[in-house]
């Protein structure tokens, strides 16, 4: 007789892999005899809330496994954040009652920081309001902003991706600047941690190759040194190419692109801060300049996904089950890097009180001194992890994506 329901979900900006993670998990779920169906709720914990919820199991395995292969959030995400049950006890006890309306005894959040609050938040249902759940979070994020996993699903793609576009976006440049462009900025995301940023430094093999500057969230801007650099660079190869992540920060610590309103997770909202360091370079050294920002290519790129992001982020799903089932909760799967070369790799766990809200920016010994590039650590450590390639199954040319039924139970 089959046990309990899980309860699945997705929160957060999605990434290339977190489909890859929802794959693990229903296919292990499948295969365990002591667990009932799986069931996703739409559109993260907001989904819960509104009893808004998916039968997988109408999904055929070819479909389901065809997730490994498809961007984007397949059940739908969100950004909110559960109040303390202090402040709204009627929301987990909401909560509760889907739960219980569908015989859910496991609930899995796969999400960054904030998602790994409302895990830790859930997993206190059971002591606090008396009604048994197995939490256990899923880790995500294209920052690598998590604490205790070595690195996150999701963040190995798309330094694949940046890297490759800032590579082939200085050829582009290198060949028209003698009559044309001289300075080009790419922003990428990354409000408080520069790794995605840093990604972009593996593609500077030698002085021509971009980019030429790398500026981290870490490191407040300082305005003179970097236009010098710019200056130095443009008059010695002939144009620069520059990174710039979109939470770079003044002299005074403030946000370069503040516009002035937060989001849903009560963070800053940026504005876009490649037009700005762009309009600096052109007040101050007079150089044509163009400008790029990413923005969600950057989360969405499964055609040029790294393999080994793939794989960790279906361990990841798997192994939540597998804990589960050994009777783990409050917990998140993590990644544990055994060495650096060959690339080994095991999966271990972290207690969800000591992830959530806990953010990793980049080390010290990661950035160069001058704080415009980075060094060897650096690419020991990113290096791996962009890895092997994992294309999807093509037709017409195209990527061939699954699109699920996501039929809802009454």
């Amino acid at each position: 007789m089959a046990g309990k329901n899980i309860l699945y979900a997705q929160s957060g900006g999605v990434t290339a892999v977190i489909n890859a993670s929802a794959c693990g998990v229903i296919e292990t779920a499948r295969k365990s005899p002591q667990l009932g169906k799986v069931f996703a709720a739409r559109n993260g914990i907001l989904g819960v809330l509104n009893d808004d919820l998916i039968d997988t199991s109408l999904e055929s395995d070819a479909d389901i496994a065809a997730l490994k292969y498809t961007p984007g959030g397949a059940f739908g995400s969100c950004r909110f954040k559960l109040k303390s049950i202090v402040d709204d006890r009627a929301q987990y006890e909401r909560l509760i009652e889907v739960f219980i309306a569908h015989d859910i005894g496991y609930f899995f959040y796969n999400g960054g920081g904030d998602s790994q609050d409302t895990a830790y938040k859930v997993s206190q249902i059971s002591e606090t309001l008396g009604h048994p759940i197995t939490c256990i979070g899923i880790p995500k994020t294209i920052d690598n902003d998590l604490a205790l996993t070595d690195n996150c699903p999701g963040f190995g793609s798309v330094a694949k991706y940046v890297a490759l576009s800032m590579r082939e976006a200085g050829y582009d440049i290198a060949a028209m600047a003698s009559s044309s462009t001289k300075v080009f900025i790419m922003e990428v995301m990354g409000r408080h941690a520069g790794w995605i940023a840093a990604a972009t430094g593996l593609a500077h093999k030698d002085p021509l190759d971009a980019p030429h500057i790398i500026l981290f969230p870490e490191r407040k801007l300082d305005k003179a040194a970097f236009l010098t650099k710019v200056q130095h660079t443009v008059e010695t190869i002939g144009f620069c190419t520059i990174t710039v992540s979109e939470g770079v920060k003044d002299e005074h610590g403030q946000f370069l692109s503040d516009v002035g309103s937060l989001d849903a997770f009560g963070h800053k909202q940026l504005g876009g801060v490649a037009p700005i360091i762009a309009q600096m370079v052109k007040d101050n050294l007079g150089y044509k300049y163009h400008w790029a920002v990413l923005d969600y290519l950057q989360r969405s790129a499964r055609h040029i996904a790294s393999s080994v992001d793939v794989e960790q982020a279906y361990a990841l799903g798997k192994a939540a089950v597998e804990f589960a089932l050994d009777g783990k909760y409050s917990i998140m799967p993590i990644i544990i890097r055994e060495s650096d070369n060959p690339y080994r790799y095991s999966i271990g766990q972290a207690h969800l009180k000591d992830v959530a809200n806990h953010e990793k920016l980049m080390p010290d010994n990661f950035i160069t001194p001058d704080g415009f590039h980075i060094t060897d650590h650096c690419r020991t450590y990113i290096e791996p992890l962009i890895q092997g390639e994992a294309y999807p199954p093509y037709e017409k040319g195209l990527p061939h994506y699954v699109r699920l039924k996501n039929q809802k139970i009454k």
